[in-house]
């Protein structure tokens, strides 16, 4: 192609075409990771549907393969070419207090969402990190804050507007096509590009939230007893459990400095004094170094988890769990800091209640797992990706009676193809693939987390020829 192509092309859009050198071609393909950089022959940086549809009839008609970027959170694997599609720009958020819901673009980020969405007294099923983009998060099942009393995101997913592989803008809802409907929440980006999404809102306003932070010298202890306080909480409790190494800088609590930390998180839609007189019995867990809990607006949600608003380089992965014993515990402490020397992060989520739900089909995540596991551990040029690896597939192995399968929202960047096939039943993989077969043929949105198309059906006359016949009998 030569650059009049390019020019011709960007005549036809109300956004911006980059090529490799040009101004703004290294921030746009830019990720959370910055290990991970996408390396595209072209970005376009859309700004409305119509510039999707441009961008994918462009890509089509050359056959190069496409990447969706909003934020670069959802990261699955850098691409090597192609056309890198930047939807960060269309960040419209419209509110319908009666209807309670909310239509967003395809870049928006729940930190522009939630304090819009708090003006009607609503709220979206938002994650822990505000910087998130709606759109991939909920592509990816979408574990929310309130996952336990409102189930994932996914579950309130009304309508989207999708761009196909042959360029072609549809509204999509669970009555119009509920197998692509179905397919896009787990199949995220394999079938198109969702250029404008409907989500119900729910009527949270405030939370009793925070945590606990223990000393992590007691982490066995206090992740045992919290896990046996889980049994008996109402859905209105959600909670989990992280295992922290802070750093000696001033911008840490001083309780909290170059200390390894379990700090027990809370976010509980009831009442505050039902939420202090429920989480009682964990002030007693562990020697305890500080305590943030308090009534809190849902504007201020993200407070409850504290996620870094700057991600470094790490590797991550995930599983899910159905339960979470003693046995189970001893394997994640294997991985910490204090028996690693590695700067690792390990959480588990609670699960259960309402994420259990199965009234809306999605093809993502067992929704009958208790915990999710999430570990990230920062890398450098000491400790590797591959160290990390080989750490997280031993201890990974030795959870396997334990495993039902891994989240993709946790999944990091560049998670092989094993692991990507555990984040889906054999029943919902086969129907993904058999999805890409009908949908993107030619396997255009092919630079994710690639669903594969089914092996074709065996030739008929293969299968009766009389080699055939002789080697079958």
């Amino acid at each position: 192609m030569t650059r009049g192509d390019f020019d011709r092309f960007a005549e036809r859009l109300s956004g911006r075409v980059l090529l490799p050198g040009s101004e703004g071609f290294d921030f746009e393909r830019g990720g959370a990771d910055p290990a991970f950089r996408h390396e595209p022959d072209v970005i376009v940086c859309a700004e409305t549907a119509e510039d999707i549809q441009e961008a994918v009839r462009f890509a089509a008609e050359r056959d190069m393969p496409i990447a969706v970027q909003a934020t670069g959170h959802g990261l699955a694997r850098p691409a090597r070419g192609g056309v890198l599609l930047s939807t960060r720009r269309m960040s419209h958020v419209e509110i319908d207090s009666e209807r309670q819901t909310a239509t967003v673009g395809a870049g928006t980020r729940f930190g522009q969402l939630i304090p819009l969405a708090a003006e009607h007294g609503l709220a979206p099923l938002s994650g822990s990190s505000p910087g998130v983009g709606v759109v991939g998060y909920t592509l990816a099942g979408g574990l929310s804050l309130l996952t336990r009393t409102y189930g994932w995101a996914a579950d309130s997913v009304r309508s989207l507007d999708l761009v196909t592989a042959d360029g072609t803008l549809r509204t999509v809802t669970p009555e119009s096509d509920p197998d692509l409907f179905r397919a896009l929440f787990g199949g995220r980006d394999n079938f198109g590009v969702v250029a404008r999404l409907e989500i119900e809102l729910v009527p949270v306003t405030r939370l009793f939230g925070g945590g606990f932070f223990f000393d992590g010298e007691a982490a066995g202890r206090v992740l045992n007893a919290w896990s046996r306080w889980t049994r008996d909480q109402p859905p209105e409790m959600n909670s989990s459990a992280a295992l922290i190494s802070f750093p000696d800088a001033p911008d840490v609590p001083p309780a909290l400095r170059g200390r390894d930390v379990l700090h027990v998180r809370i976010a509980y839609t009831g009442t505050a004094d039902d939420g202090r007189t429920l989480v009682e019995p964990l002030r007693q867990a562990g020697p305890l170094l500080l305590e943030d809990l308090r009534d809190m607006p849902f504007t201020q949600s993200a407070t409850v988890h504290n996620d870094p608003p700057v991600l470094l380089a790490a590797h991550a992965d995930t599983a899910l769990l159905e339960r979470l014993d003693e046995a189970t515990v001893d394997t994640l402490l294997t991985m910490a800091a204090p028996s690693t020397g590695w700067p690792t992060a390990i959480e588990i989520r609670h699960l259960g209640a309402a994420a259990t739900d199965p009234s809306r089909a999605i093809a993502v995540a067992d929704r009958n797992a208790e915990f999710l596991l999430s570990l990230v551990t920062l890398v450098d040029a000491d400790v590797t990706r591959d160290k990390v690896a080989d750490l997280y597939d031993r201890a990974l192995a030795a959870l396997a009676p334990v495993t039902r399968g891994a989240a993709l929202n946790f999944l990091g960047a560049g998670a092989d193809p094993h692991r990507l096939r555990a984040a889906y039943s054999e029943q919902d993989f086969a129907f993904l693939q058999n999805m890409k077969r009908t949908h993107d043929p030619k396997n255009l949105f092919r630079n994710n987390h690639t669903i594969p198309a089914p092996d074709p059906d065996p030739d008929p006359d293969q299968a009766t020829s009389p080699r055939a016949s002789a080697g079958a009998s």
